[in-house]
């Protein structure tokens, strides 16, 4: 990442608008490197300096790349009048003007989401040429048949014609309840609900476990998150 405006890196870390973060220089209260800067146009080292507002010190990064532990209830998007996001439930330190969840989940499916400000990222990661897998378990109200696996890894076609990829599956039963392990590359809508729908199989829970090699946090709360690492970040393109 090249040198940029102090207004400019200020905003996008610290949550504000270009216009707010060149009040916040004029007043005084942006410091670089431990001393006070009253230019906006001050240009900013991207890899060796520091930034403080207010005394708060921020790290200058050009995007943020955050996993999630999704609850049910809410909803993947990053602003809704009604209805609690993803967004919404971001830790304050990770708070971003421009964040959005890279790829939906359903309302009441659980489990690992990306959040992201990064466009070009989230493309990679969802574009079905990519072929980044993710992986989901599902609690169904019976169980899925040889032959249905059979269908969905050859790549099922649904009751309106939609063709699905090839699938990875593994079916299950524990604890006398009946279990799906499938991965899919593409996001249709309802995708994994729809599959099995076509196999003569209802799923009761869904949750996300992982994205290419990237595993979901199970030490995440419900609702919890934390930045990925720089090796958490590439093991989502790795299968």
């Amino acid at each position: 990442m090249p040198k940029e405006r102090l207004d400019k890196i200020t905003a996008l870390n610290c949550s504000v608008s270009r216009r707010d973060a060149r009040k916040l220089i004029k007043e005084g209260r942006v410091s670089v490197n431990g001393q006070v800067a009253l230019r906006a146009e001050t240009e900013i080292d991207t890899q060796t300096d520091t930034i403080a507002v207010d005394g708060r010190q921020y790290a200058i990064k050009e995007h943020l790349y955050i996993m999630m532990n999704k609850p049910a209830g809410v909803i993947s998007a990053s602003e809704d009048k009604n209805k609690t996001t993803v967004v919404d439930l971001v830790a304050p330190e990770l708070k971003r003007r421009s964040l959005f969840p890279a790829g939906r989940l359903d309302r009441d499916t659980t489990g690992l989401i990306i959040i992201t400000d990064d466009g070009d990222f989230t493309h990679r990661l969802l574009s079905p040429s990519h072929h980044v897998y993710k992986k989901y378990i599902a609690k169904l109200d019976a169980p899925l048949s040889g032959e249905s696996v059979r269908r969905l890894e050859a790549g099922i076609e649904l009751e309106d014609g939609t063709k699905c990829l090839p699938a990875r599956v593994k079916a299950y039963e524990e604890n006398g309840a009946y279990f799906a392990e499938i991965e899919i590359r593409e996001g249709k809508y309802h995708q994994v609900k729809r599959m099995t729908a076509a196999c003569g199989s209802h799923v009761e829970e869904l949750r996300r476990v992982r994205i290419g090699a990237l595993a979901l946090d199970e030490t995440l709360a419900p609702g919890e998150c934390r930045e990925l690492t720089p090796s958490e970040l590439t093991s989502l393109f790795n299968d």
